[in-house]
């Protein structure tokens, strides 16, 4: 345990292999399968002169072509699990001297989907939010890692300790104490671990807020200055429909005592009128 693990770099040798690998996995079928349709095609194509010989290359074709199908799904989950293996075997041998921002991309099935979503938001609003938080979580994935296999460990050494306080030998006081020792390490490993968890986690929350306010708090102020802005114009408006009001009224009071204006002098033409008649009578 005083040992460093030494440092493994991923080489383009073993990414060969994994993307070898996964196109035998998704190639199997169609080749199988396809590669004797094709030839009874071009056989039936070619030599199906008369109609039973077409029908026998068609159906002995057809029945090849299924078989070949099945057998390429049989080598498709064959290969898929030896992918899986490979990519299993890659990630641990990646995580034995810790998680680095640029390999968390091999651990995407340990991520939360919040987590994912955080990162894909951050890389496309702001690079640099995009690189700590690549770090950060490579800290996170790195300590529940640890936690993982500490606590496993840890179980496994408990269960030595208790089969060894049961024998009767000269070496199981040596042992015992042996045993001891791992399980306080494997403990403080665990604690340790456990308050790196706790510290990546809240520097996480921390960029997600950062990240927040330049996106999200920036929408908020525009959604902000547009509705000042409408608020500022809706006194004007309300002023401006108001003094239409008031124009209207004066306008409809004006027509009402020109009305009256005329009606009265209507009214006294009229009775002027009526009088002329009655003084020439007199007369």
């Amino acid at each position: 345990m005083d040992e460093l693990t030494p440092i493994y770099d991923v080489t383009k040798k073993d990414l060969a292999k994994g993307r070898n690998l996964k196109i035998a996995a998704w190639s199997a079928p169609v080749v199988l399968a396809g590669l004797p349709a094709v030839i009874f095609l071009f056989l039936t194509v070619v030599f199906g002169t008369t109609p039973p010989v077409a029908a026998t290359f068609f159906f002995l074709g057809l029945i090849l072509t299924i078989i070949g199908f099945v057998t390429g799904l049989a080598f498709s989950g064959y290969f898929a699990y030896r992918y899986s293996n490979w990519s299993k075997e890659m990630r641990e041998r990646i995580a034995a001297d810790g998680i680095k921002a640029g390999e968390i991309d091999w651990f995407r099935n340990e991520m939360k989907t919040s987590e994912k979503r955080a990162l894909h938001e951050a890389e496309r609003s702001d690079p640099l939010l995009a690189d700590a938080y690549r770090e950060t979580l490579a800290s996170r994935l790195t300590a529940t890692r640890i936690i993982k296999s500490s606590k496993r460990e840890l179980l496994l050494a408990r269960r030595r300790e208790t089969k060894l306080k049961y024998l009767k030998s000269q070496n199981a006081e040596r042992f015992l104490e042996e045993v001891k020792g791992d399980i306080d390490k494997l403990s403080s490993i665990n604690g340790e671990a456990k308050e790196m968890l706790v510290e990546a986690e809240s520097r996480l929350q921390m960029i997600e807020a950062a990240a927040t306010r330049g996106t999200n708090l920036a929408n908020a102020e525009l959604a902000l200055e547009r509705l000042s802005a409408r608020t500022a114009e809706l006194p004007l408006a309300l002023e401006a429909a108001r003094m239409q009001e008031e124009i209207r009224k004066e306008l409809e009071t004006g027509d009402y005592k020109l009305d009256e204006l005329t009606a009265g002098e209507q009214a006294e033409t009229d009775e002027s009128s009526e009088r002329e008649p009655q003084s020439r009578s007199n007369v």
